[in-house]
């Protein structure tokens, strides 16, 4: 053979082995994984088995990576490129195993497994991983995983499998808010026990693996989700999600467990109606939840809210806002004189806070405090009370009555941890009937009352008009009395006035007579003068004539009227008064004359 020859043939066996390497040769992408399935092995799977493990036909536990694979010749391999598992972010991913060991009949999942998150088969197949439906969760990521082997359900094919796509999503427990669980699996709730005991170390239900290695229980849970993100498997965990429990101000809440460490009394020898125990014990916990919120498993708890003011309870026709007086009602007594009647009563009591546990060990709660306690030791003593005493003597005592009411009480209620603040009688119905012969009685006592305060104001008023008689007689008999002495005081006053009068009429009449004995004398002395100096006729005539300017008499006439040389007639004689009456106003008649 030449060379040539030579070379062809090995080209020829070159392209040859190259095509057997190509055909032989599988390329897997990143985003892939290479399922091999073998046509034919060295023996065949066991039955049951769909997954080979030691060269058997049928579908390989290893898977193919991203990459060029070369020796899987297509007569004996088929390779099958999958996409890549992606969970999202925010969901979860659940997993069927289609093989592995058969799961015990008390199981619902099949135990964890170290398997690299479901992405090393044949370790989960040889490290006794179960089929069916597995504890662990796919969390948000990509996932090379044999579909063969697995099927994962995610929120996007939950459908196909019965799900819905918010069974996929990561659990969120909102703010304020407890999260209750249940358990699908794990060992069987203790008989007697309602919950299953607390178990540490499962990462609060999402690691599974530690939660059936710690032997958790199924069933209702005592322990509780938070608010929060929680990567949950719904085949293993459900949830009930309720408030949180608050506390108002003012209150404190009294824990009663129904779940926890066995039962162990911490009250002490003193208190004897009840028991109380630790946090975390059954029993009534001796320790109250202060006002605020707080995370209670209330499906295992119960939370008795016990005011620290002061309550108010009403036996009337009222009730309180909050309500545990709405079944009192008025108290029917029966009196002394056998009369029947009601009576409103308002009790005010006081729980301490640190006694509070101490009252709900007693009587259970609240509204027990009222029905079995508080109404047959207030209703009892009322109605013993009133026995003593007739209707009007509890109506006039009121007051005494509700203090020895208040103190009776108060007493009662110490002996149950409970203070009584005060008793306080409200609205008393005595019998109609008595009432009625009462106001009668009232009406006539009030009438004669009245006649008796007319009678007396009138006997005033007739003692009034007797005084003002007396007091004006009295007044008269001074005034006459004061009359006289003015009188008497008048008459001598009157006496000596005239005695005074007389002695100065005395007086001045001799006086005046001494005085015109003088004047006698000076005239007599001025006449004889006068006569002497201008003779007798002539001294009388200037006498005359003085005495008539003294007294202004008139010697001429104011009108002189004139007929002729005749005498003056009578018609002269009345015009000339006419013309003097004309005149008077200004001057003076005077005598009509004649020139």
């Amino acid at each position: 053979m030449d060379m040539g020859s030579a070379v062809i043939l090995a080209l020829f066996g070159f392209i040859f082995i190259f095509l057997l390497m190509y055909i032989a040769l599988v390329s897997i992408k990143e985003d892939q994984v290479g399922i091999v399935v073998k046509k034919f092995g060295t023996s065949d799977l066991p039955p049951g088995k769909i997954i080979a493990l030691h060269g058997e036909a049928g579908y390989q536990a290893d898977t193919l990576p991203p990459g060029w694979h070369l020796g899987y010749w297509p007569w004996q391999y088929r390779v099958e490129k999958v996409p890549m598992v992606l969970i999202q972010q925010g969901e979860i991913g659940l997993v069927l195993a289609n093989d592995g060991l058969s799961m015990p009949s008390e199981r619902i999942l099949g135990k964890s497994v170290e398997c690299d998150h479901f992405q090393d088969a044949k370790r989960f197949l040889t490290g006794g991983g179960e089929k069916g439906r597995q504890a662990g969760i796919l969390t948000a990521g990509t996932y090379r995983i044999n579909l063969a082997l697995f099927q994962v359900i995610t929120a996007d094919n939950a459908a196909k499998h019965g799900m819905m796509s918010n069974q996929l999503h990561v659990y969120q427990v909102a703010t304020d808010q407890v999260g209750i669980v249940t358990t699908m699996d794990g060992n069987p709730i203790l008989r007697g026990e309602i919950a299953a005991r607390h178990v540490d170390g499962h990462n609060n239900f999402q690691n599974i693996k530690d939660f059936m290695a710690t032997e958790g229980q199924r069933g209702l849970q005592e322990q509780i989700l938070l608010s929060g993100s929680w990567n949950l498997n719904p085949w293993f965990a459900r949830v009930e999600q309720v408030p949180m429990t608050e506390v108002p101000i003012g209150h404190v809440g009294v824990v009663i467990s129904y779940v926890g460490e066995a039962h162990e009394d911490v009250s002490g020898a003193e208190f004897k109606h009840g028991d109380l125990v630790k946090e975390g014990h059954k029993g009534v916990w001796v320790t109250p939840l202060m006002p605020g919120k707080h995370p209670v498993n209330t499906r295992v708890m119960k939370v008795e809210l016990v005011p620290t003011t002061n309550i108010v309870l009403n036996w009337a026709n009222r009730t309180e806002s909050h309500k545990w007086d709405q079944n009192l009602s008025s108290i029917t007594v029966r009196s002394k004189d056998g009369f029947a009647f009601n009576l409103d009563v308002a009790q005010i009591i006081h729980v301490a806070a640190m006694e509070a546990p101490k009252v709900i060990s007693r009587v259970g709660n609240m509204q027990n405090l009222v029905d079995h306690v508080l109404e047959p030791i207030i209703g009892n003593y009322f109605r013993n009370s009133a026995q003593a005493h007739t209707v009007l003597d509890f109506l006039n005592a009121r007051s005494e009555r509700q203090l020895a009411a208040a103190e009776h009480i108060r007493i009662a209620l110490k002996g149950y941890d409970v203070e009584g603040i005060d008793t306080l009688i409200g609205d008393i119905t005595p019998p109609e009937s008595l009432m009625l012969t009462q106001t009668e009685r009232k009406i006539a006592d009030e009438q004669k009352r009245t006649y008796e305060i007319q009678e007396a104001a009138q006997k005033q008023r007739q003692l009034l008009v007797r005084e003002t008689a007396m007091a004006d007689i009295q007044n008269n008999m001074v005034k006459s009395e004061q009359g006289v002495r003015i009188s008497e005081l008048e008459a001598a006053q009157a006496v000596k006035k005239a005695g005074g009068e007389a002695e100065a009429i005395k007086l001045r009449a001799l006086g005046e007579a001494e005085a015109l004995r003088q004047v006698g004398y000076a005239k007599a002395e001025i006449y004889n003068v006068g006569v002497q100096s201008l003779g007798g006729n002539n001294f009388t005539l200037l006498q005359l004539i003085q005495a008539i300017g003294d007294k202004n008499v008139r010697i001429t006439p104011d009108v002189l009227v004139n007929s002729g040389d005749k005498g003056g007639t009578l018609l002269d004689a009345f015009i000339g008064q006419l013309a003097r009456g004309k005149d008077e106003k200004v001057t003076p008649a005077g005598p009509v004359g004649k020139s």
